[in-house]
């Protein structure tokens, strides 16, 4: 017997059981037509072979020979001539919804009308006979819901765009192309593909091929762009160019070799190990520590475009549209997956919960989405960061939803260190800028000496600030540029110790650190070899109550890698 795929035997099922009227959404209509053709030529797929007609309103009908078929112009001539063919047959109609409007506005009931009259002819002539609508998008009109039955038509599959790699490939293989892919680079290349059209693909290709005269692993970024079409033309799902790498995240060790044993992991090497791709992680702590940056950094590290979706803009004044949102907003990631798809402040999306001012309106999306997170199957890796993790419901953080949460707390000395260095290097390029500065270990001791109980981003502004300083007054920089800043600098460590304590108990029992265990032990003794600072400077949020213990210190199990 013949394999089936789900949309062959769908379609089969639908017009042997003589369903009149169907109506399938593509932008691809060449690739459907090609579909069905070759289901209802196929016997062991529907049995009774059918002939197939397009209709265009710019020729009629066309059988698959190419014949235009006389007098079938008209729409209604066109139905005519659906309800007097005899044989059996296929009716393809292409943007045929139009004609159900006027073209000042309302329904055409003329064509309404010539549709419910073509029903009973369609169900019980001799010979079967369907009509298949297609278009991108169809508003049935309110008389014919109940008589139109709507079949959703994939996107092309990995082993589609293959096919389409290898054609492109194919054809430009006797010119200037070369081709330097082995086997995993062509399949991230396709991955890279996967959510786009067919010809979508095929100028992605042709665009990387063009661009240096080489196809490589290093087109996939080149793909990527282009997909990110896909997400300019979405209101609900941002499309982030990211730049940043997995190098200019300073400290967060455990986190990072987390992320690095779970890159490619949606490729088919994965499966052989009985791999599933994995769902995300859930990043809270310390606001300003590098929550946001990490999210970028995965989509640079993995090769994955990034999505940032903002919930709020899931919500609508209308019944049942944010509902409606949320489901377009994880087709569209589903639909170009691989990817990453970005919740930043995912407890300000979800705020209304439990509020009867929105009719539950919140609490259904809600539910929509840990469902979805729950049962997905398609390679879309969430990353959701949160500063206030007590403003989020527990259901979320239940195993399943997420496959980590991590948590991450203020640099340790070891961490800021590594900060500085981010921002000088990527700062200081200028020879009369650097002037006799030297960033060594020397100085970026002394800096990340200066800046304990700093965050990620304050340590940012510190560099910021000295390079202002000199810029200023026209001179290269000096270490005194940045010790002012940080004298005029006071951290969040000191004007939210509270909360910040509140963050790191409950981060003790329910999250992973992600910084890693060696840092710990040395920002504990950091913190334990230094006298306590004046009190109106002591930073509580530090304060270690029981020395035996170093995660009593930080926020966040730790797990051995």
């Amino acid at each position: 017997m013949i394999n089936m795929k789900k949309f062959d035997k769908e379609l089969c099922d639908l017009l042997r059981a003589r369903f009149p009227f169907i109506h399938i959404s593509t932008y691809e209509e060449d690739r459907l037509t090609g579909e069905l053709q070759r289901i209802v030529s196929t016997p062991e797929l529907i049995h009774t072979v059918r002939n197939v007609f397009i209709w265009k309103s710019s020729e009629g009908f066309r059988d698959v020979n190419g014949l235009i078929q006389d007098d079938t112009f008209d729409k209604m001539a066109a139905l005519n001539y659906v309800r007097n063919y005899e044989q059996p047959a296929l009716f393809i109609f292409l943007d045929f919804h139009v004609f159900c409007e006027k073209c000042n506005g309302g329904v055409d009931y003329n064509i309404i009308r010539s549709l419910k009259d073509l029903m009973p002819n369609l169900k019980q002539s001799i010979q079967p006979k369907n009509v298949v609508f297609v278009s991108p998008t169809f508003n049935i009109p309110d008389d014919l819901k109940k008589d139109v039955t709507v079949m959703d038509f994939e996107l092309p599959s990995a082993e589609e765009i293959e096919e389409v790699l290898d054609d492109i490939i194919a054809a430009n293989s006797g010119g200037n192309l070369n081709v330097d892919l082995n086997e995993k680079e062509k399949e991230s290349l396709v991955k890279a593909a996967v959510g786009l059209t067919l010809q979508e693909a095929e100028n992605a290709f042709a665009r990387a091929m063009v661009d240096d005269g080489c196809l490589n692993g290093a087109d996939v970024d080149l793909v990527l762009k282009e997909k990110s079409q896909v997400i300019k033309k979405n209101d609900l799902l941002e499309y982030i160019d990211s730049e940043v790498n997995i190098n200019d995240v300073g400290g967060l060790e455990n986190l990072k070799k987390w992320l690095i044993k779970r890159d490619k992991s949606w490729l088919s090497s994965a499966k052989k190990y009985g791999l599933p791709s994995p769902k995300g992680v859930l990043l809270t702590g310390v606001p300003g520590c590098g929550k946001s940056l990490v999210a970028k950094s995965i989509s640079s590290m993995w090769h994955l475009p990034l999505l940032r979706f903002d919930v709020s803009k899931v919500f609508n004044m209308y019944v049942g549209n944010s509902e409606s949102n949320m489901r377009e907003a994880i087709k569209t990631a589903e639909a170009i997956s691989p990817c990453i798809l970005w919740i930043d402040e995912i407890e300000k999306g979800f705020s209304g919960l439990g509020n009867d001012g929105d009719s539950g309106t919140s609490s259904r999306i809600f539910g929509t989405f840990l469902s979805w997170m729950q049962e997905k199957t398609k390679p879309v890796f969430v990353v959701a960061t949160a500063n206030n993790i007590a403003g989020l419901p527990s259901e979320m953080m239940r195993k399943g939803r997420f496959d980590e949460i991590f948590f991450i707390d203020l640099p340790t000395l070891n961490e800021r260190k590594q900060i500085f260095r981010v921002h000088l290097d990527s700062r200081l390029k200028d020879p009369g800028v650097i002037g006799d500065f030297v960033i060594d270990d020397k100085a970026l001791e002394h800096l990340a000496d200066l800046t304990e109980g700093f965050g990620g981003a304050e340590i940012e502004q510190i560099v910021i600030m000295g390079l202002f300083d000199a810029f200023a007054e026209e001179r290269s920089i000096r270490m005194k540029d940045f010790e002012n800043s940080i004298k005029n600098t006071v951290p969040l460590s000191i004007t939210q110790a509270e909360q910040i304590r509140a963050i790191r108990e409950w981060a003790n029992i329910r999250a992973v650190a992600a910084t890693r265990q060696e840092d710990r032990i040395e920002y504990y003794n950091e913190t334990h070899s230094k006298p306590k600072p004046p009190e109106d400077k002591q930073i509580d949020a530090a304060a270690i109550e029981n020395p035996d213990d170093i995660n009593n210190s930080r926020g966040g199990r730790t797990l051995e890698f």
